[in-house]
């Protein structure tokens, strides 16, 4: 994985579509609970889910994690696998509680709080990783399928390597950067769904002259 291409991928990505403003939320916990519903959907419908909760009052931890499962599903149902997501986000609430909220919890080490996070059932690397870079502030780059997608056309990586693995190269070679990690997750999702899309539109694309994948993604 070459370090200098990575960052000219990400400058060649931000001069076409520019700064993102991700993520998307008025407060940490707001962030936090995106994070978890986006899960197997599209942000336009978590966006409803939330507006929901917000709208009845309940976009708070201790009034989520006390509410009647079925009620918290029928305010989470734009979201898609409401049930599902309604004990996730009850998980999540409850622990965020008993930790001591958010103050406690950004007082922690990065490691041990993504430990923490990935000790709630529901939560996988990809949400913790949003989690911890979007609400925390915390220097973690999320990988989810459109920075595989992206990388291994581009031919940076081969695209099947373990989470872990790939996070680590990733962070090594671009070093310990927020704000930089920050906007690159944004633009790769931003280009992944408008350009580099399963079936890619190389012929829009401002990576297509150094993209090896072009051949075969037209």
């Amino acid at each position: 994985m070459d370090g200098l291409r990575l960052k000219s991928v990400f400058e060649c990505l931000y001069q076409t579509h520019g700064t993102q403003d991700w993520w998307p939320g008025d407060t940490p916990f707001e962030i936090m609970v995106g994070a978890i519903l986006t899960q197997n959907t599209s942000w336009s419908n978590v966006e409803k889910a939330i507006a929901n909760l917000a709208g009845h009052g309940q976009l708070d931890p201790v009034k989520i994690a006390s509410l009647q499962p079925d009620r918290l599903a029928l305010l989470l149902k734009p979201s898609g696998y409401f049930n599902i997501k309604a004990r996730r986000l009850q998980n999540f609430c409850r622990w965020y509680l008993e930790q001591g909220s958010f103050e406690a919890l950004n007082g922690r080490p990065t490691a041990e709080l993504r430990s923490g996070l990935l000790g709630v059932n529901g939560i996988g690397p990809e949400t913790a990783d949003d989690i911890l870079l979007y609400a925390f502030g915390r220097p973690v780059f999320v990988i989810d399928a459109y920075t595989r997608r992206l990388f291994s056309r581009l031919g940076l990586i081969e695209g099947d390597e373990p989470y872990e693995n790939l996070r680590h190269r990733l962070e090594t070679k671009l070093g310990a950067d927020v704000e930089l990690y920050n906007e690159y997750h944004a633009l790769i999702v931003r280009h992944a769904k408008e350009v580099c899309q399963v079936k890619a539109r190389c012929a829009e694309c401002v990576l297509y002259r150094s993209c090896p994948g072009r051949q075969f993604a037209v």
